[in-house]
């Protein structure tokens, strides 16, 4: 171990943070100038993105978080004056802010518990667009007053606008089968 510390001297640390630049610089500048994709498909909406601010994907973890908690006013801040929603069940919601936020209280109130777990989540900018999006996926069980537990696999694409202010929502869901009882 001796042997490993001394050939460490501070030159070769300068020569390790260079190749770790190198490296850094290397992938930013291939993010940035990635290639058209070649799409055998029109792409109706853009095919053109780059990793996008974290600060975004963070915004929507505690809008998820506030849902859990069951109090979306905490979020009030994080949407703009008028959003639209486009559910899972093929409806949609165009509205203010504070009369979706009471909707969705209101849904939400249905149930005693919402435990959400996350898989994925990120953020991205359409460059041809100049918009900021957050994807999700993950799951929620939901338990109702009843105690009925539902439980879905959920992907979310969260557009947030110029005051980065949630503006536009997609959800996607897939009913989970119940556990099957041993």
């Amino acid at each position: 171990m001796a042997f490993f510390a001394a050939c460490n001297n501070s030159s070769d640390k300068a020569k390790v943070e260079s190749m770790n630049a190198d490296s850094t610089a290397a992938t930013t500048s291939t993010a940035t100038t990635m290639r058209d994709i070649n799409s055998p498909y029109a792409v109706s909406y853009s095919s053109k993105w780059e990793i996008g601010d974290p600060k975004n994907a963070e915004t929507i973890l505690n809008l998820w978080k506030d849902w859990d908690n069951g109090n979306l006013m905490n979020s009030k801040n994080s949407f703009a004056d008028s959003l639209t929603f486009h559910f899972s069940d093929g409806s949609m919601m165009h509205a203010s802010r504070d009369s979706a936020l009471a909707m969705a209280q209101k849904d939400r109130d249905n149930y005693v518990s919402s435990v959400s777990t996350v898989d994925v989540v990120v953020s991205t900018k359409s460059t041809d667009k100049n918009e900021n999006w957050a994807l999700i996926w993950g799951e929620e069980r939901l338990t109702d007053k009843k105690g009925k537990k539902d439980s879905s696999s959920l992907q979310e694409a969260w557009r947030l606008n110029k005051d980065v202010k949630v503006d536009l929502v997609y959800q996607y869901r897939a009913r989970l089968s119940p556990p099957k009882k041993k």
